[in-house]
């Protein structure tokens, strides 16, 4: 059994390593998912488990402390570590750092979304929230649309944006107050807060923008408004993480403003060709709901990468 450490994942992966570690994936089966949730006054953790016929099967056990980064001996919120199977004998060949790997692995799979779903010449992309994830988002898109030339930041806290974007080469970034005017400016808009409310307003929306949204991943959690999911064709990475788990697709269809019949497609369909982009103008939406298949998938390549096959 191997120790993965957050350094070893560092020096092997990059953007297109976890594009293609999650392409290569989608080609697979679909995989066998379980979820369990666990929450005390605020806190929460999260066990995932995933079998990936013919490639790895493995369990995704985190913590989830909001108040961590604030607190006086700051750790980050989510801490956790990924146990990877081999699929043919059953034995664990790997114990992953769960951080460094969750990182690769929720950007990656934003990024193939992105790749397959944003139009090809984007130039403006608006970052919605500062939080950890937020500079892996703008890497890895960056990565799959070179074209990006300018990134705009909104966050609650707007110091917290500005050292974001004190962090970004290579790109024009600015950072914005009025979030509606933002995203009427963007062609690409990524959101990853741990926001109840929506923030993005479809009406806001202009035609061709592609919607990549994150931070949801409880039942009550939300970032965009019905009208940004019934303005624009609508993806999920996964629909078994997605449709019965999280608030972003919960609510609305309990309300009856969309229907599991407007999930156009899944990343398997994505990365298939069967489902994808189809005018310039339209504008698409995708939700990142994750899941342990998407960690068992950049877990394996990383390991392979580091055995050296």
């Amino acid at each position: 059994m191997r120790i993965v450490t957050g350094d070893d994942i560092g020096s092997v992966c990059s953007w297109p390593f976890a594009v293609e570690a999650l392409r290569a994936g989608h080609l697979m089966p679909p995989a066998d998912l379980r979820d369990s949730l666990i929450e005390s006054a605020g806190r929460k953790m999260l066990v995932r488990t995933a079998w990936i016929p013919g490639l790895a099967s493995g369990v995704k056990a985190v913590t989830i402390y909001p108040d961590n980064p604030s607190s006086e001996q700051a750790l980050p919120s989510v801490q956790g570590q990924v146990l990877l199977f081999d699929e043919a004998q059953g034995n664990v060949v790997a114990v992953l750092e769960g951080v460094d790997l969750t990182a690769w692995k929720t950007a990656g799979d934003s990024a193939l979304g992105s790749s397959c779903l944003s139009r090809a010449d984007v130039k403006t992309m608006l970052m919605v929230g500062a939080g950890s994830m937020a500079g892996p988002l703008i890497a890895a898109h960056r990565a799959v649309r070179p074209s990006l030339d300018r990134v705009m930041i909104w966050n609650r806290s707007a110091a917290r944006a500005e050292d974001l974007a004190a962090t970004l080469d290579g790109v024009a970034t600015e950072v914005v107050s009025d979030l509606d005017e933002a995203v009427s400016r963007a062609d690409l808009i990524s959101s990853a807060t741990m926001t109840t409310e929506p923030l993005i307003r479809g009406a806001a929306l202009r035609p061709g923008t592609h919607v990549d949204l994150v931070g949801a991943y409880t039942p009550t959690m939300r970032e965009a408004d019905d009208a940004t999911l019934t303005r624009g064709r609508l993806f999920v990475d996964s629909r078994a993480t997605t449709i019965a788990h999280i608030g972003e697709l919960m609510i609305p269809l309990a309300s009856g403003a969309i229907t599991e019949a407007d999930i156009e497609g899944d990343m398997h369909d994505l990365v298939q060709g069967k489902a994808g982009r189809q005018s310039p103008e339209e504008i698409t939406v995708f939700k990142n709901g994750g899941g342990a298949h998407l960690d068992v998938m950049m877990a394996h390549a990383v390991y392979l990468a580091l055995a050296g096959r």
